[in-house]
């Protein structure tokens, strides 16, 4: 009788506790991607940090890159007047005729006019340049001047399942105009103490669109950049950062490489340049969470 229970313990299976992210946290067994046979609607999102130089636009592109090669038809909104994002996809914001700007300020151009696809599949772009600085003034006095960007928008939320919008280093007219239309809020974090010190400020700004302008804004997540585990600060500093926002943190952190910056010159993103890199993997898993959210 002992012999037969004891071989019935040894037979138990043993679960392997999952592995431990560089959050310091299990890292999640996210489900297989499945295919969409259909498209839409948009889920908008709007990639937001007032510092600057915190990788805001390089998560746009490569997170956007990551969905459209997952299967996951998406659009990119270059809200900035620096116009990097436009940049990084491989066009000149000097050659547009028309951006978003032309977009927010004229009744006679429509989102498709300002449309334009990127070299990769199911990828397409919002464009913008320096003429977008303007738009602030001249949107200063328009009736319900928050809303303007998501009016824009609506007509093609229908034909993408994610926008992402690339916002400028500011809490201005234009960002609260990206917040307003957005249903969630991906906040890139350099792993640097000064870079944690406008989080609480920028918190605060979503919370007041939320009560004022848009119910349905909620903290997509906060996503570690520009991470070397090599350092003691940059894991106090993740650590901190988990510490205050906990599961508002994704498990994804994208590592400081040298890939990056020589993907802005290639004017393409990280996916398609270095395809095998960590930092091409590490926004493939950032999507992989992001879609294991879809309902």
């Amino acid at each position: 009788m002992n012999e037969i229970v004891s071989r019935e313990q040894s037979a138990e299976v043993v679960e392997v506790p999952a592995p431990m992210g560089p959050t310091g946290r299990p890292m999640p067994d996210l489900p297989e991607i499945q295919p969409r046979l259909e498209h839409g609607p948009a889920r908008i999102m709007s990639m937001c940090n007032q510092k600057g130089g915190v990788g805001k636009t390089t998560s746009t592109i490569n997170l956007g890159a990551a969905l459209a090669e997952a299967g996951r038809k998406t659009l990119l909104v270059d809200f900035d007047p620096q116009g990097a994002l436009s940049v990084g996809l491989g066009f000149n914001p000097h050659d547009m005729d028309l951006t978003v700007y032309n977009l927010l300020t004229s009744r006679d151009v429509t989102v498709h006019d300002v449309l334009l696809k990127t070299d990769v599949p199911d990828l397409d772009l919002l464009p913008s340049n320096i003429d977008l600085s303007a738009a602030e003034v001249q949107l200063v006095n328009e009736v319900a001047r928050e809303q303007i960007l998501a009016s824009a928008l609506r007509p093609i939320i229908a034909d993408y399942d994610y926008v992402l919008i690339d916002c400028q280093p500011s809490l201005g007219l234009l960002t609260v105009n990206a917040l307003t239309a957005s249903q969630g809020v991906i906040i890139p974090l350099e792993c640097e103490f000064f870079a944690l010190r406008g989080v609480a400020l920028l918190m605060d700004t979503i919370e007041k669109v939320r009560e004022r302008l848009n119910p349905s804004l909620a903290l997509e997540g906060i996503l570690a950049t520009m991470y070397d585990s090599r350092t003691l600060h940059s894991r106090e500093v993740l650590s901190r950062v988990v510490e205050a926002f906990g599961d508002g943190v994704f498990h994804t952190v994208i590592a400081r490489t040298i890939k990056f910056p020589e993907t802005t010159v290639a004017g393409e993103p990280i996916t398609t340049y270095a395809s095998s890199s960590g930092g091409a993997e590490a926004y493939r898993q950032l999507a992989r969470e992001i879609i294991a959210r879809e309902v």
